[in-house]
């Protein structure tokens, strides 16, 4: 299972605001963002810190997802 954050993206583009407008509203450093483009692992912290400057709930930006296991095709 992995988290996606597709929906942050589509707020983005709903709301006019773009990446670095992101990181620099939320005070999360570049690191944090580039793990977001990656669906890394980020804080809870950091989370509630795009929900906060988004006025959003974490449903509103993140999505639980199944992945395939790359080595041998089984879904986690």
């Amino acid at each position: 299972m992995a988290l996606s954050y597709n929906k942050l993206w589509k707020i983005l583009i709903d709301k006019g605001m773009n990446k670095t407008d992101l990181r620099i509203k939320a005070g999360i450093s570049q690191a944090t963002l580039a793990k977001l483009t990656k669906c890394e692992t980020v804080t809870t912290e950091t989370l509630e810190k795009i929900c906060g400057c988004l006025n959003c709930n974490i449903s509103d930006i993140v999505d639980y997802v199944e992945i395939e296991d790359r080595n041998n095709g089984i879904q986690k």
